[in-house]
């Protein structure tokens, strides 16, 4: 059993817990309440109201003055990390009883612990998914509220899984769960990382602190587990530096240990050579390259037959929001994806671009999100006018900013060369609809940005959106 370092304790602790929670609001009689400091809120000024109802122990940084009779009030340096530790005893630690593989870089986390889920989930040794979109095992799904769960909540699914039989899960690790301590108390077989670009500098403040916190996961390895890295990110090597863990690397333009080359590329999927064995994937672009390598590479290491492996990959289907293509009558392919930092939109418009035979119109319908990242948008404006043919600047998540203003913000990043490429169009159905008017039998249109989201939020407020849908809905219109 993991201990926590505790700094004082006032009361008994002879009491029994029957739950834990850092929300006040859901206590009740037995639970032990954690008062952790957050961006908003601080718990300490609601431990009265859960010990009113019925915490009998309380984890906290501050012992308050007025304690009550009968309640154990302990105290240590870190709330957010105690509660991780706390969270791994209190469900027998299920990090321990399963493998568990954690996926962290800027981009391809969803995509490559969603397919590492399906490539194991119907083999002998079932898997778990935790991710951006959703929580998966047996026939449970529960859609996600945060890339990187709360530590109760990790720990209570882990022990969901283990006591299912689940062997294997691959979970995404984001930078802010790193940073608010969410996968303390985890032990984690296996880390993956992908690559580091431009983003969430708003939390992060500096690209160092950034990448700093992505390497707190390879830090906290031990001697019996792996890092996997993408070796053509100079990131990479950073990773590994003082990393415990077994090493190993994948690429496609420098030498690694798993190593693969786009043969064929087309809308339909690509011919690529892994390790030079030949297989034919439904998935679409350098980007999925290193995703299905990275796949495969993770694969490998559990121990599944190279040829299997493969096999499996072939029949990978995109995961939703993820270059998610379909063609509607007119004629017209229809791109959906959750590109959302200036890498990934150019990732994908290079893609297309390199798809298409140039003589087709590519036409980019683009937003940027509100009370995130400011100095992205005029980068992302840039990207997006640069490398298509019509651009639509319009809402993607504005939540409590003017999306106008957001989109100004975006448009002066644009070169002067192509302000005759771009429209401002708020409203963002509005916007689809226009591309959907202006489109031509052949031309490509990319509404990037939002993805698996089936919501818009505004105002505190989440409204129903999914873009995959209205598109469907729009383009399925009779001209």
């Amino acid at each position: 059993m993991y201990k926590v370092a505790i700094e004082g304790i006032s009361g008994s602790t002879e009491v029994a817990v029957s739950d834990i929670s850092f929300d006040s609001r859901k206590v009740n009689k037995g639970t032990m309440y954690v008062a952790i400091k957050g961006t908003l809120h601080d718990g300490h000024q609601y431990i009265e109201q859960a010990v009113a109802s019925g915490a009998q122990s309380v984890l906290c940084e501050i012992l308050p003055q007025q304690r009550s009779t009968g309640v154990v009030y302990i105290q240590v340096e870190d709330s957010k990390e105690a509660l991780g530790w706390v969270a791994a005893n209190y469900f027998d630690n299920p990090s321990r009883e399963l493998t568990l593989i954690g996926i962290t870089g800027t981009n391809g986390k969803t995509s490559i612990a969603s397919m590492l889920y399906e490539l194991f989930r119907t083999s002998p040794s079932p898997s778990g998914l935790i991710s951006t979109v959703a929580i998966q095992y047996g026939d449970l799904y529960y859609p996600a509220t945060h890339t990187t769960p709360d530590p109760v909540s990790i720990n209570q699914h882990l022990s969901a899984m283990v006591n299912l039989g689940i062997e294997n899960c691959f979970m995404e690790v984001s930078s802010h769960g790193i940073h608010q301590r969410r996968i303390s108390g985890l032990e984690f077989d296996g880390a993956v990382f992908t690559n580091l670009t431009h983003d969430h500098l708003d939390y992060h403040k500096t690209f160092k602190a950034y990448r700093d916190t992505k390497k707190i996961l390879f830090d906290s390895l031990s001697k019996s587990a792996f890092a996997l890295i993408n070796a053509d990110d100079k990131n990479g090597k950073f990773m590994l530096q003082n990393c415990k863990g077994k090493t190993h690397t994948y690429a496609l333009h420098t030498l690694a240990d798993f190593s693969a080359q786009i043969m064929e590329n087309q809308f339909k999927g690509m011919l690529l050579k892994i390790d030079q064995k030949e297989v034919w994937t439904q998935l679409v672009g350098e980007f999925n390259a290193y995703n299905l390598l990275a796949v495969f590479s993770v694969a490998q290491l559990l121990g599944k037959d190279p040829w299997e492996t493969l096999k499996s990959i072939s029949q990978l289907q995109s995961v939703k929001g993820r270059f998610q293509t379909f063609e509607s009558s007119g004629k017209v392919m229809i791109v959906i994806d959750y590109a959302h930092t200036p890498d990934a939109l150019k990732n994908v418009l290079l893609t297309i671009n390199k798809i298409r035979t140039l003589n087709e119109n590519l036409i980019t319908v683009i937003g940027c999100g509100g009370n995130r990242d400011l100095e992205k948008r005029p980068i992302m404006g840039a990207i997006a006018a640069q490398y298509s043919s019509k651009v639509l600047f319009t809402s993607d998540n504005p939540r409590d900013e003017d999306p106008d203003l957001i989109i100004e913000q975006m448009s002066e990043g644009v070169d002067p060369v192509d302000y005759k490429k771009i429209m401002r169009v708020t409203k963002r159905r509005e916007a689809i609809n226009i591309a959907y008017q202006i489109a031509q039998a052949g031309d490509v249109v990319l509404i990037a940005g939002k993805g698996h989201e089936n919501y818009q939020e505004v105002k505190g407020e989440k409204h129903p959106f999914d873009d995959y849908k209205i598109a469907k809905e729009i383009f399925s219109k009779t001209p």
